[in-house]
Order: C-alpha cells, then structure tokens, then sequence
C-alpha cells in the first residue's frame, strides 16, 4: 500500500472521531478536539485526493468512515448490536477495498515530470 492510500485510512481515522464528537461532544475541550479532528480528517482527504482519482478517494473515505462509526458506537457507547448492521457493513468494507485495488494511482503532468 503506497503511501497517499495510507493517507486516506488516516483521513478516515480521524473521520471516526469527528463524527462521534458531533453526537457526544458537550464542553469546550469535547468540542475543540472535534475540530481537530475535522481538520485533521480533510487535511489528509485533500492531500490524498490531490494524487489519487477523488470519486475512489471520498468512496473509501466514506465507507471506512461509516463502517468505524458504526462499529465504534457498538462498542463504546452502548448501540445495540444487529448481525444484520454487521453484514451490511462487511458488504461496504468489500466494496471500498475492491475500489481500492481496481484503483491506479494516476501521474501528474507538467511541473513534476
């Protein structure tokens, strides 16, 4: 795994936290590491984004983002577990891992050629 793709599994990472944070954050400290992580999360994004194809890039950002969440919420703040959530969410990590290795990374031309 080349190293804009490691960027893009630390964007979704990051995406983890910021979008619990919207759910849960309740004081000034909850919420600023919120905003960290918001900027963090699209740093990254944007970063990987500027090296890879973006439409593979938010894919696997979102459904790394929205399989962590879930899992996340099962197992730290009391979601109740469904098999059914679990096998839908394994069907989405297929699918972004499948676009991952469909994907090429693609050669910039002009300045850095």
């Amino acid at each position: 795994m080349n190293f804009h793709w490691m960027k893009v599994f630390f964007a979704a990472f990051f995406e983890v936290f910021w979008v619990i944070g919207l759910k849960h954050a309740d004081d000034i400290w909850t919420w600023s590491g919120t905003v960290v992580s918001i900027l963090i999360s699209f740093y990254a994004l944007i970063a990987a984004g500027n090296k890879l194809p973006v439409g593979t890039v938010y894919a696997v950002f979102v459904g790394l983002g929205t399989a962590g969440t879930v899992i996340s919420e099962i197992l730290f703040f009391g979601e109740p577990f469904d098999i059914i959530k679990i096998l839908l969410i394994m069907v989405l990590l297929v699918g972004v891992i499948g676009l991952k290795f469909v994907t090429k990374e693609h050669n910039e031309k002009g300045a850095n050629s």
